[in-house]
């Protein structure tokens, strides 16, 4: 075993223990069948120091880099698919200021200390058909005079909604239309003007409370303005640092999910008797072949992940190509996941369409993951135009 992989090994037993991952693991029907928050996992991650693994040592934190963030992100999935989702939307945050400082860029470094005071932040971005993600916003934000700007507007899928009190959140600043600015930056949980939404009853991923946050000319301070930003595409470290660390962290969560599937689908022919074969399922061929298949098309993901993020980590320059990998990674990981997850229910038999089956939570949470930011519809013009296009 290499010195990185004995370094992983050790950190999958100090943050996410095989014990710690089993009470999640119970926990986590209860939390999806009462549509209840992880109140009782966050507590755990909390004094585990999980919540500040990207934080640098010096400032209190574990010094860890993305590559050995997505690995623990997997474990947790593993367990908890809607815990490890909405435990990323703050460990975005925390990654995307570690990226920064790493890079000479410490803007952001308020982020980290602020988590080692207890804060805990959540990622305020997406919106009511606002495809442009990061390089529009249906949010107006408003210039004052003092710097700071009144945003309103609605955000969708706040992750952490019973709890964050830092949100990380962006708006238009239409004053010259000559040269309209989105704004980025940070409003604490108690600003005027902030509502969040008790709306919350969805299909998959029910622990995470992903709620909308309404903004209503909430006031951004203006030494929480950290970006004004040309609409459109142009390239600038914080939002290169915050798509390459939510594709691959929400990446990381599909993976545990697959990863999970697989192993509940050979329980499942494990136990399932043939009464044609006189054995179990496990050695009946055309069984053996589907958990194959699917085994196959899951294990380029963990690899996936593991080389863009040891690339991050690494700096290496990937230019106008880093986008494209890491979006491709996180449809990939999604896509794997829910094929995943069927192929497991078919190796279950009727015991896994039963409510109370680990499997049918499993397939639910994996549906989730077509709904984060881009879609392959929208991702596709950029794959093409890169081979395509002068």
């Amino acid at each position: 075993m290499t010195d990185r992989e004995t370094r992983h090994a050790a950190l999958a037993q100090q943050y996410l223990p095989d014990e710690l991952l089993e009470r999640f693991r119970e926990r986590a029907a209860d939390y999806d069948r009462g549509n209840a928050f992880f109140d009782d996992d966050l507590a755990e991650l909390q004094d585990r120091g999980y919540l500040r693994a990207f934080v640098p040592e010096e400032l209190g934190g574990g010094g860890l880099n993305l590559q050995e963030v997505v690995r623990l992100q997997q474990r947790l999935a593993s367990a908890a698919a809607g815990t490890a989702l909405a435990i990323n939307m703050h460990l975005l945050c925390t990654g995307v200021a570690h990226a920064m400082r790493e890079r000479g860029d410490d803007s952001l470094e308020f982020v980290l200390r602020e988590t080692t005071e207890g804060e805990i932040f959540a990622f305020g971005i997406s919106e009511p058909a606002n495809d442009w993600v990061l390089q529009g916003s249906n949010t107006t934000a408003e210039p004052q005079d003092d710097g700071s700007y009144l945003l309103t507007g609605v955000k969708i899928f706040t992750s952490l909604s019973p709890v964050w009190t830092r949100l990380i959140t962006h708006g238009l600043d239409s004053s010259n239309p000559d040269e309209p600015r989105l704004v980025y930056g940070f409003l604490d949980r108690d600003t005027e003007g902030i509502s969040v939404s008790d709306r919350w009853d969805v299909l998959g991923m029910r622990p995470s409370h992903s709620r909308s946050t309404i903004l209503e000319r909430t006031r951004m301070r203006p030494e929480r303005v950290v970006r004004r930003i040309p609409t459109g595409r142009h390239p600038d470290l914080l939002t290169f640092a915050i798509t390459s660390n939510f594709q691959l962290l929400v990446a990381s969560v599909y993976a545990g999910v697959a990863r999970r599937a697989l192993e509940l689908g050979a329980a499942g022919l494990h136990k399932r008797k043939s009464a044609k074969s006189g054995t179990t399922f496990a050695d009946v061929p055309e069984y053996r072949a589907r958990l194959a298949d699917a085994h196959m098309d899951y294990l380029p993901v963990p690899a996936q992940i593991d080389v863009y993020a040891r690339d991050f980590d690494d700096l290496v320059d990937h230019g106008a190509g880093w986008p494209l990998r890491m979006v491709s990674a996180r449809i990939h990981a999604s896509d794997v996941a829910r094929r995943s997850a069927e192929a497991a229910l078919q190796c279950a038999g009727g015991s896994g369409f039963d409510n109370e089956h680990e499997l049918g939570r499993v397939f639910r949470d994996a549906t989730a993951g077509l709904f984060h930011p881009p879609s392959p519809d929208a991702a596709r013009p950029m794959f093409a135009a890169a081979l395509l296009d002068d």
